[in-house]
């Protein structure tokens, strides 16, 4: 694995256990149940294998506990195991208290920490260590995607409640993470927008780019 100067940083992703009906389901009506999981699990490898790549400590993030690891679940924990991942569970009620939850476990033993999504396959190596070098400069970084969220956060300070009152899954997402951050005195960097695999038309363009 190439090594980052900047291993004071720590980049988590998060995860849903990959369950048929449970993930991707914008994309059931077009791969049906399995195949939307099928999805999310190739997804979910991609955006590992860009993470490790950039050099910095990687965390897995899964979205809840459960009592028994899903057998379909086996590919991304053999990964894991492989690479020395550590994983750990999400927590909070909602996603912006999860991502802040993971943040600030970051920021305990790093002096940055950077949460990316599963379905977000166009952050590669040199844009985390773009995103981490704004953060030079910046109390928290945001990867804009296309839909009007975002595909990457990164933070080198916390503030409670900081991504509360953001309504998840509109288009709305990255203006008011803005305000809301802005509100409590957050200064902010926006990185060139990137985009994520949402809809049908996502996953065919990534299918193009993997093959090509």
């Amino acid at each position: 694995m190439p090594t980052n100067p900047d291993a004071s940083a720590l980049v988590m992703q998060f995860s849903k256990w990959p369950e048929e009906g449970r993930v991707k389901t914008r994309l059931m009506p077009e791969l049906g149940a399995k195949g939307a999981m099928d999805a999310h699990i190739r997804l979910s490898l991609a955006v590992l294998d860009n993470l490790m790549a950039s050099g910095l400590p990687v965390e897995f993030w899964w979205d809840r506990p459960v009592t028994t690891v899903p057998e379909t679940a086996s590919q991304v924990m053999a990964t894991l195991a492989a690479g020395g991942i550590h994983t750990a569970i999400q927590q909070g009620d909602h996603l912006g208290r999860r991502m802040e939850g993971a943040l600030a476990s970051g920021l305990a033993g790093h002096d940055k920490a950077l949460v990316v999504g599963s379905d977000c396959p166009s952050v590669d190596a040199d844009y985390l260590r773009q995103a981490v070098a704004a953060l030079d400069t910046s109390d928290v970084v945001l990867g804009p995607s296309n839909d009007g969220g975002y595909v990457l956060i990164g933070v080198r300070r916390v503030v409670p409640g900081m991504l509360d009152n953001v309504d998840w899954g509109t288009e709305s997402v990255l203006d008011q993470t803005c305000d809301r951050l802005a509100g409590h005195g957050l200064s902010v960097s926006l990185l060139a927008p990137r985009w994520d695999v949402d809809e049908p038309e996502d996953w065919r363009r990534f299918l193009r780019l993997a093959a090509s």
